[in-house]
């Protein structure tokens, strides 16, 4: 409704816009001065209608950009995927040595040597790796995902907190109405005068606070500024009036007036309090959208559900299909096994290929050869390099560690089994909670609706009654307090179902 009223104005204003821009051209400026004027103000009403037509799902998308503690889950969890980049091969080896005096050999003068090695796991190893770093990542995706939901609900509870205290304030406002009527109608009883405008004037009030009460029409509240204007303290019409109405000459009861106008008292008291009331859920809301305690908040004070029927199977379905903490241990669960895998892949042996590349030098013939047995003979050395490949292997052959470390994982699986299967029990029996409760709160506002209306309808014969044959005036602000309780009631019962509603989505997850 809102959206449609502010596209309006932005037609008009576009108009406006228009006209100036031709006025502009316009010797008479006085003309184009007030196109630019009302324009300004159509510009203006456009802006207050698309604030206070903000909705619930746009303060849940502000809430998932904005609030720290969701940011800073998400970021653990991108931190996480790095996890699977660092599965890679092991750096290989390189050696290097130079002696300090040239080992003599056959073939020269051996100066240095410099080997590269480099190893590698058994067959599917990184696979593995990489598949248990993923499911792990995941895993922390739904973690991500649960605390999403945990901010979601707690957005969607403040907010129907803030509708409860907006509807609460229009309730009392409505009902401080009836009570200024009956306060008319009780004085002019006492002077005697003439009745029937007065209860007329009561029984619109009814009327009118019932469609306050049940109305479709969406009503932007601005949390951040000033309060509602119907929790002002300024004093009732017939409390100004005792004071020149003189001695009563008819059949009503000064008492009757007095009480009235303590109950009045009693109620913009209440109204200044709900006002006050609202400060610490408006600044807790914003906390959660993650701004300032102070920014305005426009909430939709109209409360729709739109439930269709068998929705109920549908809901516990999708529960244990989508269920964030359900997923995370099933992810677990999966990485526990990938962890068995790597425990038996540990315990295969490792290859490794590599070179050994040998630096020589020349060597002149030194010696006589058969002189003194020959051992004093070295014949020349060419001092070509050589060039040796290698190979190695790793024997596990110590096998009590590998075997502690698959035992390990299947344990850590068990476990998380276990905790699987006790989760969804539990979310099974917390399921059925809250569908009671819904349950309950629906059979309790079709209860509560039709004892407005009936409470409503005996309100009216009763304010009648006392108008033309004087009956008593206790009834009818027993009758009042009744109405007003029936009210808050229902109101109160129309915003645990939608925190009940909220609680269910939880359960879903997005």
């Amino acid at each position: 409704m809102f959206n449609i009223i502010s596209i309006i104005f932005q037609c008009i204003s576009t108009i406006f816009q228009f006209l100036i821009n031709f006025s502009q051209k316009v010797t008479n400026s006085k003309n184009g001065l007030m196109l630019k004027i009302i324009s300004i103000i159509f510009l203006c009403i456009s802006t207050i209608f698309q604030a206070n037509s903000q909705s619930l799902d746009q303060y849940l998308e502000e809430a998932t950009e904005n609030n720290p503690s969701l940011q800073s889950s998400f970021t653990v969890y991108k931190a996480s995927l790095e996890k699977v980049n660092q599965v890679t091969l092991e750096s290989p080896q390189l050696n290097i040595g130079v002696f300090t005096r040239p080992m003599e050999l056959l073939m020269g003068n051996q100066r240095g040597e410099a080997s590269v090695m480099q190893m590698f796991p058994w067959f599917g190893m990184l696979k593995t790796q990489k598949d248990e770093a993923t499911l792990m990542a995941e895993a922390k995706y739904e973690e991500f995902r649960q605390q999403r939901n945990v901010l979601l609900y707690q957005v969607k509870e403040t907010y129907f907190q803030l509708q409860q205290l907006q509807n609460t304030i229009d309730i009392t406002a409505s009902n401080l109405e009836i009570l200024k009527s009956l306060e008319e109608l009780a004085i002019i009883r006492y002077q005697g005068g003439n009745t029937s405008e007065a209860a007329s004037s009561v029984s619109n009030a009814v009327r009118s606070s019932s469609r306050t009460g049940q109305s479709n029409t969406s009503d932007g509240m601005g949390m951040g500024g000033s309060g509602s204007s119907s929790g002002g303290s300024a004093p009732s019409g017939g409390s100004s009036a005792m004071s020149t109405m003189g001695s009563g000459g008819g059949s009503g009861k000064l008492t009757d007036v007095l009480r009235l106008q303590v109950q009045i008292k009693a109620l913009e008291s209440d109204l200044q309090q709900l006002e006050v009331d609202k400060r610490p859920l408006s600044a807790r809301f914003n906390q959660l959208l993650g701004k300032g305690k102070n920014e305005p908040i426009a909430i939709d004070s109209d409360i729709l559900t739109e439930k269709g029927t068998g929705w109920e199977l549908a809901f516990l379905e999708e529960i244990l299909e989508t269920n964030p903490m359900l997923l995370m241990l099933e992810k677990e669960g999966m990485a526990f096994q990938k962890q068995g895998e790597m425990a038996k892949l540990e315990g295969k042996p490792m290859f490794g290929l590599g070179l050994n590349y040998m630096v020589f030098s020349p060597r002149a013939e030194m010696g006589v050869p058969g002189g003194m047995g020959g051992m004093d003979y070295m014949p020349a050395g060419m001092g070509n390099n050589m060039v040796m490949p290698m190979a190695t292997v790793t024997l596990p052959i110590y096998r009590k560690k590998y075997k502690a470390m698959e035992a390990e994982s299947k344990l850590y699986w068990e476990a998380n089994e276990r905790q699987k299967e006790d989760l969804q029990r539990n979310l099974e029996t917390e399921f059925e909670s809250i569908l009671a409760n819904i349950k309950d709160s629906e059979r309790k506002i079709r209860l509560l609706e039709e004892q407005i209306e009936l409470t409503e309808q005996t309100m009216e014969l009763s304010v009648t009654s006392y108008a033309t044959e004087g009956s008593s005036f206790e009834e009818i602000l027993n009758i009042q307090r009744e109405l007003l309780d029936f009210r808050l009631n229902a109101l109160n019962t129309k915003i645990e179902r939608e925190i009940q509603l909220a609680k269910m989505e939880t359960l879903v997850g997005v």
